[in-house]
Parts: structure tokens; sequence; C-alpha cells
């Protein structure tokens, strides 16, 4: 992936699902623990189609028209009942996923899809591909650009989803953020606590910290598009 300079125009930052509701031009919605890393390593694993849906019912609806379809999702982190999976990268394997339809829905990445009414594009964005985020809108150059920062549940602010806007922003404007790398590995300390409570691993795997930010490891973009039934998410190499 080459660079391609810097992006001139104006760059919002907003937060939580109210962000998503004020996000203009071309739209990111940031969601890095776990939702939208989850659908970067889905695709990798072979997936032929996500589709973000925004309740539970939505989602259910799905599997009544597509019996084969996987239904991947969390409230309050933990898996949905009825589910086949958690929002949990590291639980997933190819073999349950390759080839198929995933229904995927979740407590904040998700909700900032459905909310982000006027959004000329929406793309998503986590650790996993912000490289590749930032070179998609500088090769574009959109009059304007918003970064939303989804956090916990989308109503109160997440660390990671900060940096990570941060971390794009960076890119877009030609600059650098010196101790970017020691800022992620101390997520650990500061917005991922959770992935290292030995009492909740069946929730929130210590293995999904390490897969969620391990930064810059695709060279694809998420593209949030619409149709006649909902939602897509299709990834777009950079």
């Amino acid at each position: 992936m080459e660079k391609s300079g810097t992006y001139k125009n104006r760059i919002n930052i907003y937060h939580l699902i109210e962000g998503a509701r004020q996000a203009r031009g071309l739209t990111v919605i940031i969601d890095v623990f776990r939702a939208f890393s989850l659908e970067c390593c889905l695709y990798d694993m072979g997936a032929a189609l996500i589709r973000p849906a925004g309740t539970l019912e939505e989602a259910f609806s799905w599997r009544e028209k597509d019996p084969d379809c996987v239904l991947v999702g969390e409230r309050k982190g933990k898996k949905c009942e009825g589910f086949d999976f958690g929002n949990s990268p590291s639980s997933i394997r190819p073999e349950d996923v390759r080839g198929k339809r995933i229904i995927h829905t979740t407590s904040a990445g998700t909700q900032g899809i459905v909310n982000a009414v006027n959004a000329e594009q929406i793309i998503t964005g986590s650790l996993l591909n912000a490289r590749a985020v930032a070179e998609y809108i500088i090769r574009r150059q959109p009059e304007e650009v918003s970064l939303v920062c989804m956090g916990n549940g989308g109503v109160a602010p997440a660390r990671e989803d900060e940096l990570c806007a941060e971390y794009i922003a960076a890119i877009l404007k030609g600059e650098e953020i010196p101790d970017f790398s020691d800022r992620v590995k101390n997520l650990r300390y500061d917005g991922g606590e959770h992935f290292f409570n030995p009492h909740n691993q069946e929730v929130f795997p210590e293995e999904d910290f390490r897969i969620c930010t391990e930064y810059d490891r695709f060279d694809f973009i998420l593209k949030v598009e619409k149709d006649d039934e909902g939602f897509i998410v299709r990834p777009q190499r950079v």
C-alpha cells in the first residue's frame, strides 16, 4: 500500500451514538474492541458477506429468510441468546464462517452504522485497518471527513477508539504519533483491562486484545452499502 500524500480538507471527530447522528461527509465509524476488528477478521477468514443489524429482531428475521446464515453479536459484551457466536474474534474459526452470510449486531459499532443518517458515505474503522482507512480517504479527498468514536455501548468514551481516531487523523495530516506503539500496548491498562480479568475470559478472552491491537494488519477497508434488505459491509482493498 503506497502512500498518496495527505488530506487537505475538514476532519471532524465525533463521539458515541449521538456523534454518529451528527456525522457528515465520508464517515468512519470506529469500534476497536471489538465490532469492526471482528468484521475485518471475518472477511479474512473467508466470510461471504456481512450484514450489520441494529436490533436482535432484525437479526433473527434474517435467520428465518436464510437458515444457513451465521448470527454473530453481543449485548453488554455477552453473546446474544440464540446467536451462533459472540463478538469475539478469537472464538470464531475460519471453518465456522467460510462462504457464509454473517448477520452482525453489537451495542456500539453496528449502532453507529444505523445512526449515521446524515453521512454521505460510511466506512468502518479499527486499529487493524486504520492506515488503509486513511489511505482510502487521502485518495478520494472528500470535502469533509467525520471520525466517530463509538465508545463503550455507544454511550461512554473508550480510550481505544479515541486513539484509533487520533492515529487516522495523524496519517491524514502526514504527521506521526511518536509513542503510538507504546500507547497501543498501554491500552491493556487503560481501556482493555477487561481482557485480562481471569474470571471473565469466556466473554472477553485475552487473545481478543492481542488481535484487536495488531494495528495496520489489513490493507482493506470495510465499506457500508445499503440495498432493499438493509445494510451490507463489503471489503475493498486499498
